[in-house]
């Protein structure tokens, strides 16, 4: 598999940097190489790449601002000076946050982390749904693999998920929304019964007055849920 990289930085000796490392890496592929945000857009347009190692404090358009402009199949690995970025690095779904001076050690195990990505991608996209027994969800900065079977049923909070699993006292917290989370299940086993919940139907054993009951956890059916939802009973 070859990954295709873009470098955006108004430092140029940070963009030399960084291009040298790609050139020692063979699974990667530089495809651009950008002095400011504005030029970076327009280049990617024209020229899709699958990574962009991204400057965030950069004249007229930040490396923040660029981000949520890009393409949702264009990943992010942030590359900055500034710690206190890597909280908006998070919120933002990067797949990785680079602390300037970056070395070669730390930026190889970024490039591993997304070789690993994408063919996680890549296994998910060509199997076909009622086959897939696990998923894996970005947690922090990790790649954290979930069985099917393991899940519970998943909160949604705006541009977050909580996903309850049968192992874990606590829930696993991934930076993606309902809708994706939604096709990234396979509708054999999961369903959607409220905007804010998914259920795995097999952990389905009580229901009560139009509530899903997971022991002291009472999931609401929504009304535009309630027919299907009724469907799949009566099945």
């Amino acid at each position: 598999m070859t990954i295709k990289c873009a470098i955006v930085d108004d430092e140029p000796l940070a963009v030399e940097l960084l291009a040298s490392y790609v050139k020692k890496i063979p699974f990667m592929e530089l495809s651009g190489k950008y002095g400011n945000a504005i030029d970076a857009l327009n280049g990617v347009n024209d020229s899709p790449v699958d990574i962009i190692f991204l400057d965030i404090q950069m004249p007229e358009l930040n490396g923040l601002e660029l981000s949520k402009m890009l393409p949702e199949s264009t990943r992010i690995i942030f590359t900055t000076a500034f710690e206190q970025y890597a909280l908006d690095g998070f919120r933002i779904n990067a797949l990785d946050y680079l602390l300037k001076p970056i070395s070669y050690a730390n930026f190889l195990e970024a490039c591993n982390k997304a070789l690993q990505w994408f063919k996680l991608v890549h296994q998910a996209e060509s199997k076909p749904a009622d086959e897939v027994t696990s998923i894996f969800v970005k947690s922090e900065y990790k790649l954290l693999q979930i069985n099917l079977d393991d899940i519970r049923y998943i909160e949604g909070l705006k541009d977050y998920v909580k996903i309850y699993t049968e192992q874990s006292q606590h829930p696993i917290l991934s930076l993606i929304n309902m809708k994706a989370m939604e096709q990234m299940l396979p509708s054999s086993r999961f369903m959607r019964v409220h905007r804010s919940f998914i259920v795995n139907k097999s952990k389905i054993r009580e229901i009560d007055r139009n509530r899903i009951v997971f022991g002291s956890v009472y999931i609401p059916i929504g009304d535009s849920y309630k027919q299907a939802f009724q469907e799949f009973i009566n099945r």
